[in-house]
């Protein structure tokens, strides 16, 4: 009895010690936990403290006030205004056609011959006849003049002499009509020639020689080159910012600098069925470089009237079909929505409408990876750069 009364003793000994020592190993961990190296112990264990991103002043813009020209562009075929058709004024067969596609020609040059044979031989008809009219007026002065002698005589009546006069008249109003006969018959043989209306370039030959032709038929189109024209439309809502004699920028197919043009004519009213309006702009072609048909793009810059908040295109991010910037505001990344108005591509800015302001702070290029509400800074390209060289040292890994 004695033995057991020990043991239970002894257990209970132990068990008190070893209360005692947890105590001791639970009030020295809550020391290690409130103590500054214990905080540092865990830090270097992997939950290091968060590191602001640093920023150069080249990687920050500010928005800024600026005027952006609308740029207006339409494509279409060159023409050239200054065309011209020759036509048969006469019926009958082409005997001579010696220009061909490309030659030049000159205002007033001969193109070709038609025979009119018939006309011809109406000529000589008509030759004849006056011929005949004139001896008759001959013959008419002189009785006239015998009759008048007669008169003064009293050899013949007053109505006989004006009988002769009156055959007089006659015969002079025949002879006029058969000279005029003989000029009208003589101007159509003029028709049978064919004559170049303006300078140019025979640009096609719509009958070929031997043929017959036609009055009013085709036979030759003139283009003068040195003026083309592009048609194309504008809105209504752009066209009161036209105004003739605008210049404009053509690019043409097959030419690497863009040529100078202007707008010559804007039409009085919109097309119908379409809200737009007809604009058409002059080239000046002096060393003929540029052809009738090539097709052209016309560029028209048009100034803005007021001054708009922008930004460059390259701080504008888009995700799911929503524009955004980043902004650092109080120490902090912040990703911001915008909405966006004009685009200058030539400058590469864009027209911010809504979502900043003139003293936001915007980081001005697109970086991955950043994190809304992440701490940034912006400093010095100096001190960016040494902080970079001391990250990366290996004294301070």
């Amino acid at each position: 009895m004695q033995k057991m009364w020990v043991a239970g003793g002894v257990v209970a000994a132990v068990m008190v010690l070893g209360g005692a020592a947890a105590l001791v190993a639970m009030a020295a961990r809550k020391g290690d936990a409130a103590s500054p190296a214990s905080a540092q112990a865990r830090a270097g264990d992997g939950a290091r403290p968060e590191v602001a991103l640093q920023f150069t002043s080249s990687e920050v813009v500010r928005p800024a006030l600026a005027r952006m020209a609308t740029v207006v562009e339409f494509s279409g075929p060159l023409v050239a205004p200054q065309t011209a058709t020759v036509r048969a004024k006469a019926g009958g067969t082409l005997l001579a056609l010696p220009v061909a596609e490309g030659s030049r020609v000159s205002a007033g040059q001969t193109l070709g011959q038609i025979e009119l044979a018939e006309l011809g031989s109406r000529v000589a008809e008509r030759s004849a006849l006056l011929e005949s009219a004139r001896a008759a007026f001959v013959q008419a002065e002189r009785a006239h003049a015998s009759n008048e002698r007669l008169a003064a005589q009293q050899f013949i009546s007053g109505n006989a002499l004006d009988g002769s006069r009156a055959a007089l008249d006659t015969a002079r109003a025949n002879l006029a009509a058969a000279q005029a006969s003989l000029d009208a018959t003589r101007l159509g043989l003029r028709d049978g020639r064919l004559v170049a209306p303006i300078a140019g370039i025979v640009a096609r030959r719509h009958v070929l020689p031997g043929e017959k032709v036609s009055p009013e038929q085709q036979v030759l189109t003139i283009i003068d080159l040195a003026r083309l024209e592009l048609a194309g439309t504008v809105g209504t809502h752009e066209v009161s910012r036209f105004r003739p004699g605008l210049p404009v920028q053509v690019r043409v197919e097959g030419l690497l600098e863009p040529v100078s043009g202007r707008v010559a004519r804007i039409a009085p009213a919109a097309e119908p069925g379409t809200r737009a309006i007809g604009v058409t702009i002059e080239l000046a072609n002096p060393g003929e470089r540029l052809r009738a048909g090539q097709f052209a793009l016309a560029r028209a810059e048009l100034a803005d009237e007021v001054e708009r908040l922008t930004l460059p295109a390259s701080a504008v991010g888009s995700s799911s079909g929503q524009d955004h910037v980043w902004l650092i505001e109080d120490g902090r990344l912040a990703r911001r929505a915008v909405t966006l108005g004009r685009r200058d591509e030539r400058q590469g800015r864009v027209e911010v409408l809504q979502g900043l302001t003139p003293a936001a702070t915007v980081l001005a290029a697109r970086f991955d990876n950043l994190r809304d509400g992440a701490s940034a800074t912006v400093v010095a390209a100096r001190s960016a750069a040494m902080a970079s060289a001391a990250a990366s040292s290996p004294l301070q890994r």
